[in-house]
């Protein structure tokens, strides 16, 4: 397999190790459908942040019940304008990750400031304690919390910082790996519905988590790749479909459940695809842009060669190119 630098990144979670369970560091419990997690990514709690950080952070509940909740950010330097509001949703395969970890928190923090943007990053339920599709409930939940701050700020209510900073008619949902995933699920749940005053005008997904039963050519050639490998993906979605199911349901096979629905819907904003070659993931994500496309969705697709899963998280260069072509399909939609 081609190197891609992997040992020159310092990604937490890498371990060398063809046993899924191990690579992961997780122990499966059968009898009630839990995890038990020994990986602890570095988490950033806000009563500590830096105040000379170029923004500012704060966390809101969103469902009690659930133990789901919202971490907002926004620029500190001020904008005569109201800004693109971004709900986030962290990766993780469904079954690690929390918007408060290091890697999230401070991307978040960057996609604020240098876009700029009001961000909101989304805390939703992970698997197999709550398999799909309460990632997705959980989305429908957020989508629908900042409905709810639009109808407020109509009336001079609601949440400070977006109806200071935020244009609600200007919103976009974005994930990566299986938070992108997310992104395109919650989209068809609740596009199909009147948001208004919101108005979700883009998806962006950034190394989408998609798959099938049937091996694709980028996960046969990556088969042992470093970053996401063969027996460790197949394990996140044993985990996290519904019990029994298999890699052709709809939540991870597109062609089964959303095949002429994003036509149907009629939805006429744009989405923007980032992936990288050195994925194996890349070849399914690709399929559902060009399936999206085909359907009437207006889809920038940005691929590069080599790189691998995530990168932009953690290789600050591979950053600022993402952050390049993501300022340039939010502020210039009408540059290809």
């Amino acid at each position: 397999m081609a190197d891609h630098g992997h040992h020159n990144i310092n990604i937490p979670f890498l371990r060398e190790s063809t046993d899924p369970y191990e690579f992961l560091q997780i122990v499966y419990n059968p009898n009630d459908d839990t995890l038990t997690r020994h990986i602890h990514f570095p988490c950033s709690n806000l009563e500590n942040d830096n105040s000379n950080l170029p923004f500012s952070a704060k966390d809101i509940p969103l469902n009690t019940h659930h133990k789901t909740w919202l971490r907002l950010y926004k620029p500190t330097t001020t904008s005569p304008h109201k800004l693109p509001l971004i709900l986030y949703f962290h990766g993780g395969g469904f079954i690690l990750g929390s918007a408060a970890d290091s890697i999230y928190h401070d991307f978040c923090g960057r996609l604020a400031t240098e876009l700029p943007a009001v961000v909101v990053s989304v805390e939703y339920r992970l698997a197999p304690e709550n398999r799909l599709p309460a990632a997705y409930e959980d989305a429908e939940e957020a989508i629908k919390w900042v409905r709810e701050q639009a109808i407020m700020d109509e009336e001079n209510k609601g949440e400070g910082w977006l109806r200071e900073l935020a244009d609600f008619s200007n919103c976009y949902l974005m994930g990566i790996s299986a938070g992108g995933n997310i992104v395109y699920h919650a989209a068809l749940r609740c596009l199909p519905f009147d948001l208004k005053p919101v108005q979700i005008v883009g998806l962006i997904l950034s190394d989408a988590c998609f798959s099938r039963v049937e091996r694709s050519g980028s996960e046969m050639r990556l088969a042992n790749d470093k970053v996401v490998p063969l027996a460790a993906s197949d394990m996140v979605w044993e985990l996290s479909l519904p019990r029994g199911a298999d890699r052709d349901h709809e939540y991870s096979n597109q062609t089964v459940g959303s095949l002429g629905r994003w036509e149907k819907i009629g939805w006429g904003g744009r989405c923007f695809v980032s992936a990288r070659g050195g994925d194996p993931l890349v070849d399914r994500e690709l399929e559902v842009a060009r399936m999206m496309e085909r359907e009437g969705v207006k889809v920038k697709v940005w691929c590069e060669e080599g790189g691998f899963h995530g990168e932009e998280l953690f290789d600050p260069a591979k950053t600022s190119a993402f952050m390049v072509h993501l300022k340039q399909f939010i502020y210039s939609p009408n540059v290809a």
